[in-house]
């Protein structure tokens, strides 16, 4: 399919960080392929946030919609459900907003778009050095010198690999990061989006992929071309994460494609 024809909507999921939501979306900005829109599913943030998305606004050649909710713990997973409601285009590349894209993101994503098939991206994450050198310069770019080796392989870019890859490497159904995942939206409506029972930390994007999985979508990898750079920062608290691998669990067994509560409160009907 002609790149030309698919509209794009990046959605970015964050909470109150926004130092480095500035850098997410100011990569998305420096696209050598502009998606047709950006919108930004937060999840309570403060102030600070609001005024970060204005004034990248006053800058932005494509729109930017900020879809809130009021803070009452970890609802991730409702949030991005409202903001692919919100969304125009046919196309959903999903990054979180502590992580940087690549100049070349949204064109290699477009790249492997493909009816029929989700695709999972790569990332690199960088050491705390690196991250606060990016938060305090804004023109300082990651690069292979400066990044970890065990993560350097991921930023590297062959269009003859990425092809090649898409549908032999990381097979298995969960071996992907949400922070970097593009799906077309309506199959994110067919099974009804992400799951809003899982409210802690963890696996959502795991859940949906096998719900996808077992609604008939494949699954191609993103290698060699649109990593995107993962700013440092503590682990989240896992203390929730035994009931999320349990729903994953049941959806596995139960092969289970579409989740009941979810996208389709937020619709129009």
């Amino acid at each position: 399919m002609e790149q030309k024809n698919i509209r794009t909507s990046v959605l970015i999921s964050t909470y109150n960080w926004p130092e480095a939501l500035k850098r997410s979306v100011g990569g998305m900005l420096s696209q050598t392929v502009m998606p047709g829109e950006i919108v930004i599913a937060d999840d309570g943030s403060g102030p600070g946030t609001a005024a970060v998305i204005d004034s990248l606004r006053a800058e932005s050649p494509v729109p930017i919609i900020h879809v809130w909710q009021e803070d009452r713990g970890f609802r991730k997973s409702m949030i991005l459900n409202k903001a692919i409601a919100r969304m125009t285009g046919d196309y959903v590349l999903q990054i979180d907003g502590d992580v940087i894209p690549s100049r070349h993101f949204v064109s290699d994503h477009l790249e492997l778009a493909e009816r029929g098939f989700f695709v999972c991206g790569s990332r690199v994450r960088l050491s705390p050095e690196v991250t606060r050198r990016v938060l305090s310069d804004e023109h300082f770019r990651p690069t292979l010198f400066n990044m970890p080796l065990s993560f350097a392989a991921n930023s590297l870019r062959s269009r003859l690999l990425r092809h090649w890859m898409a549908t032999r490497y990381g097979r298995r159904i969960d071996h992907l990061r949400g922070c970097n995942m593009a799906f077309w939206r309506d199959d994110l409506i067919r099974v009804n989006g992400f799951n809003e029972d899982l409210t802690q930390w963890g696996h959502e994007d795991g859940e949906i992929a096998f719900r996808l999985h077992f609604a008939g979508v494949g699954k191609k990898s993103l290698k060699m071309g649109g990593c995107v750079y993962h700013l440092y920062h503590p682990e989240a608290s896992r203390s929730g994460e035994q009931r999320h691998l349990d729903e994953l669990e049941r959806v596995k067994q139960g092969r289970i494609s579409r989740c009941d509560n979810g996208i389709d409160k937020y619709l129009k009907q």
